[in-house]
């Protein structure tokens, strides 16, 4: 039997990323791509360069080492602060680091000094989501610092919203990234900042008719990779939303009544909902579970209706009696996309083959 898999097809990847890049640029935004959810995964990261992104950029230190080792020749960003111990790997395999703490970038630029070189420094501030930055007024103290310091290039600064507290990004927010890097350009005397003003949550801000002002850079992993946006959970307009596709086999397909009987304890998923007692039903056993992906993340095929999870099995109701060893194909919400991405008992397979002969 097959193990579990994600099939990605890069064409549409790519087809994606060029379809946002063409939408910002006419709004003078680039484009980072994030290969977050994808584990920092080369063949992706080719495809987003391909599509005309301006550098590849991950949270994880491990998947820009992985991105380094395989000779993807880009600028790299980290998203996420790295612990100071960390420092050392960081400077090597990222040419900027976004952070909001000095003692990270004082690590980060002891780091660059022993390998003689520069690290840049996006400074991240907080805009209200209260995920991760520094306060607005701390900015331009930080900013200056970082500028003196050696080791360090003071590189621009950034935000990030939608990610903790669902603030949606907007004009309000982005016009106080704007004056802030106004500021601290004109304080440091350090000119063509990099403002990068936020995620894939950006983009209802970004493709309306709303002042752009010094944004110059969005981080896109989720409309890239999934076609959505994550604020509203839509279809982004000509994108694709099938370019990774979860694949798990049936291991038993029986009918079963619709509601268990006997007395009843807390489950893996917390005290189980007593399910309506609807007669007889097909209930099918797909060999993916909990381990491998987030059931809550997955969309069924047609006519196919997710009941329930555990470690190991993902429970299913079915049209038909289904035959042992076929394959059902599941669509992916971000979450569900970076489990899977992550497990280590889901395999992955590049399905547009043609797309990665070209870029070697």
């Amino acid at each position: 039997m097959i193990a579990p898999r994600i099939e990605i097809d890069l064409t549409k990847v790519e087809e994606n990323t060029r379809t946002l890049v063409e939408k910002l640029t006419k709004r003078g935004i680039e484009v980072t791509g994030d290969t977050t959810a994808t584990l920092g995964s080369p063949d992706v990261a080719r495809a987003m360069l391909r599509g005309g992104v301006k550098r590849i950029a991950d949270s994880r230190v491990d998947n820009l080492e992985a991105l380094s080792e395989a000779r993807v020749r880009a600028p790299m960003m980290l998203l996420r602060a790295p612990d100071p111990v960390w420092a050392d790997r960081a400077v090597a395999c990222a040419h900027v680091s976004m952070v909001s703490d000095m003692d990270i970038a004082l690590a980060l630029a002891a780091a660059a000094g022993r390998r003689g070189s520069d690290h840049g420094i996006v400074l991240t501030v907080e805009l209200g989501d209260l995920r991760e930055g520094i306060m607005s007024r701390d900015l331009l103290d930080m900013a200056r610092i970082i500028s003196r310091t050696r080791g360090l290039k003071f590189a621009g600064i950034g935000a990030n919203l939608g990610s903790r507290s669902g603030i949606i990004p907007g004009d309000d927010q982005m016009q106080e990234l704007t004056g802030l890097a106004a500021l601290v350009a004109a304080r440091t005397g350090v000119p063509d900042l990099l403002v990068t003003g936020g995620n894939s949550a950006n983009l209802g801000w970004a493709l309306s008719p709303a002042r752009v002002g010094a944004v110059n850079d969005l981080r896109l992993g989720e409309a890239i990779l999934l076609g959505t946006d994550p604020v509203t959970g839509t279809k982004i307009d000509g994108l694709h939303t099938d370019a990774f596709t979860l694949i798990g086999a049936v291991i038993e397909s029986i009918e079963k009544p619709s509601s268990a009987w006997g007395p009843t304890v807390d489950s893996i998923n917390g005290r189980p909902t007593p399910a309506r007692d609807r007669g007889t039903i097909i209930q099918t056993i797909v060999a993916v579970g909990e381990q491998d992906v987030r059931a809550d993340g997955l969309r069924p095929p047609a006519g196919i209706t997710v009941l329930a999870s555990s470690n190991d099995h993902l429970v299913l109701e079915t049209p038909t009696r289904l035959v042992a060893g076929t394959e059902l194909r599941f669509g992916l919400d971000y979450l569900g996309l970076v489990r899977a991405m992550t497990s280590p008992f889901v395999a992955e397979r590049v399905v547009s083959v043609a797309a990665v002969t070209k870029s070697r």
